[in-house]
């Protein structure tokens, strides 16, 4: 292998790892503790929505169902920028995203128990808890020669 070959597949590999180390820090969320908050700001969304939902089902005017029924479904479509913004925070909340995005996809009460689930665990404590110190020794300090 030449020189520039092997420079050429240095620089690559050192592109790929640098690349790789940026993805895992966003898919982690480095540092951002507002996730929870977001998810919980979402949930209130997605219980308004499930709200509205449960009311439609108990109407008899077929138009009167309707109309709470999409109404249940702007909120739940309300709540998707806001849950995509916690899950970019804070990875733990792509399940919630995801489900709410399913929503134009999938009827809404196919999703309500898993959207039910996922914001009861936005709204218990568990979550509230700073994340475990990281593995990663900090840097050693740079000392100046006199």
């Amino acid at each position: 292998m030449t020189t520039a070959a092997l420079r050429a597949t240095l620089g690559r590999l050192a592109a790929g790892s640098v690349l790789a180390l940026g993805l895992g820090c966003a898919l982690s969320a480095c540092g951002s503790g507002n996730g929870t908050a977001l998810a919980k700001q979402a949930c209130t969304h997605v219980d308004r929505s499930i709200g509205l939902l449960k009311e439609s089902a108990q109407q008899s005017d077929k138009i009167d169902a309707a109309r709470l029924t999409q109404r249940a479904y702007i909120e739940l479509r309300d709540a998707l920028p806001i849950a995509a913004k916690a899950a970019y925070l804070d990875g733990q909340w792509q399940a919630l995203m995801t489900t709410v995005s399913e929503s134009n996809r999938v009827p809404e009460t196919t999703l309500t128990t898993a959207l039910a689930a996922q914001c009861r665990v936005a709204d218990s404590s568990t979550f509230d808890q700073a994340p475990p110190p990281s593995s990663i020794p900090p840097p050693a300090p740079v000392t100046s020669s006199p």
